[in-house]
């Protein structure tokens, strides 16, 4: 069966005669008006011929190619399911994933605020000790 582009690169043939003639022959007499009734019959069957062939030739051919189009369109709506599908689980998986990581961060967070707040004590506490019980480390001898 020949797909839709093929069909619409059919050639128009017999569309110049299918109007008044310009080339003379209808006023050049009577063998020559006989000749031109008998081009534009069949001028005309070629018309039809070619509306046929445009509009799908057929009714048989128009339901064929109205279900070609569903089946199409149906295979891509469900292509088009898939990879919504697979998109979406991969978005989960990626979830997960960040999720999992912004738990260690706040977990080392945690950790290295408990160990900056130790460090502070025993700052504190160094500093406190080299200047003395008094609070003055200028003590005289």
């Amino acid at each position: 069966m020949e797909s839709d582009e093929e069909m619409s690169r059919v050639p128009e043939f017999g569309l110049e005669q299918a109007g008044p003639s310009t080339s003379g022959r209808e006023t050049a007499g009577g063998a020559a008006a006989a000749g031109t009734s008998s081009d534009r019959a069949q001028s005309s069957a070629a018309t039809q011929a070619d509306s046929a062939r445009r509009h799908g030739r057929s009714p048989a051919d128009k339901e064929h190619r109205r279900l070609k189009r569903l089946l199409r369109n149906r295979v891509s709506a469900q292509q088009a399911r898939e990879r919504k599908k697979a998109y979406l689980g991969e978005l989960e998986v990626r979830v997960k994933e960040l999720e999992q990581r912004n738990s260690e961060l706040e977990e080392r967070l945690s950790t290295l605020q408990n160990e900056n707040q130790m460090l502070r004590q025993v700052l504190k506490n160094t500093t406190v000790n080299k200047r003395g019980p008094g609070g003055s480390s200028a003590g005289g001898d």
